[in-house]
């Protein structure tokens, strides 16, 4: 058996809800996302923007297109994580409202928003209320495959939030970047699953801290949000530069940073001067940290570079939860608040 099969049965040992078999098919959701926007039958739309509404991983789709259209965006695409749209969204803005479940209850209160206002609506959801409120309303559905775990459903969350702009006119289609990363990530399994269990091994017993700029911000909030569901237990993230003007204190020797361990995304799109900041910055905390760590990305396209890096964070995020014994699949407190609340 190789090293890589090892690694993986190890987390299998600890993975009840299959987690890794649904990050493992990233390259297949790519696809097969593509095809279920198209089955769709959206119609192109005039806007002045997107905006995307969403919670937890069902949010996470906006900020990574976001991302990885860059500087091809030619109209606004936002999101919104809360109950209400902003107060300046005007009726003109395409309003796309993901819900994995179907059933979240910021995600609805946004959908009954966009109405009111009298913005174009899509939706994205495996069903559940938010489907029951597009067909009664005759809103567009991008049909999702059930049974996954939302954070897992990431590649159809970012095809559809990318689709959507597209047909928004906010931005341009990337949708020959979608398929030829999809062969990329197939192609690089191994190569992650190997990288993943070294970054793990270096950073386990730590509490992770995640910093990204420009295309690996949003990443950088992914690997965080992660290791919170998988691993159960805390971690953090910060944009750079802003972090260089306040949090970059805190890495001072007899602070306690000596628990924690830094991890820089690096893209070499970035602009240089943020590069410099970050490999400058990680010499200067070094000393305090528990472990320091730049991370490349690779890939041929910002679209590749975005979801090598969202499979590998996953991965990381699985190893680690495998190292401390933890099922990453159940979600105890979120379901007991969600109960307490009163589910809608």
């Amino acid at each position: 058996m190789s090293a890589v099969e090892r690694a993986l049965d190890a987390i299998r040992d600890a993975d009840s809800g299959s987690q890794l078999d649904d990050v493992l098919a990233l390259p297949e959701q790519l696809p097969d996302a593509l095809w279920r926007v198209e089955s769709a039958r959206i119609e192109p739309m005039e806007s002045t923007g997107l905006v995307v509404c969403g919670m937890g991983g069902s949010g996470i789709g906006g900020e990574l297109a976001r991302a990885a259209l860059g500087d091809r965006v030619s109209l606004p695409v936002t999101t919104v994580r809360d109950y209400e749209l902003e107060p300046w969204t005007s009726p003109e803005r395409v309003v796309l409202c993901a819900s994995y479940s179907g059933n979240t209850e910021e995600t609805l209160a946004c959908f009954a928003a966009a109405e009111a206002l009298g913005c174009s609506r899509v939706v994205a959801t495996t069903g559940g209320a938010l489907a029951d409120a597009a067909r009664t309303a005759d809103v567009p559905l991008i049909p999702f495959p059930a049974a996954l775990q939302p954070r897992a459903a990431v590649g159809y969350l970012f095809v559809a939030a990318a689709e959507v702009a597209a047909l928004a006119g906010a931005a341009v289609a990337i949708r020959t970047e979608i398929d030829a990363a999809a062969v990329a990530l197939t192609d690089a399994r191994d190569a992650l699953v190997e990288r993943s269990g070294a970054i793990a091994d270096a950073i386990a017993g730590t509490f992770p801290v995640v910093y990204g700029s420009d295309l690996t911000a949003p990443v950088a909030y992914r690997w965080k949000t992660q290791v919170n569901e998988n691993v159960k237990q805390p971690a953090f993230w910060h944009e750079m530069p802003e972090m260089d003007h306040n949090e970059l204190l805190a890495w001072s020797e007899g602070s306690g940073a000596d628990r924690f361990s830094a991890l820089f995304l690096l893209d070499s799109d970035q602009h240089p001067r943020q590069r410099e900041r970050m490999e400058r910055t990680a010499e200067l905390i070094r000393p305090a940290a528990a472990h320091v760590e730049l991370v490349e990305l690779e890939g041929e396209s910002r679209t590749a570079r975005l979801l090598q890096a969202v499979m590998l964070g996953d991965l990381v995020a699985l190893h680690l939860a495998a190292r401390r014994g933890v099922d990453p699949t159940p979600i105890a407190a979120i379901e007991r608040l969600k109960d307490e609340l009163g589910r809608p």
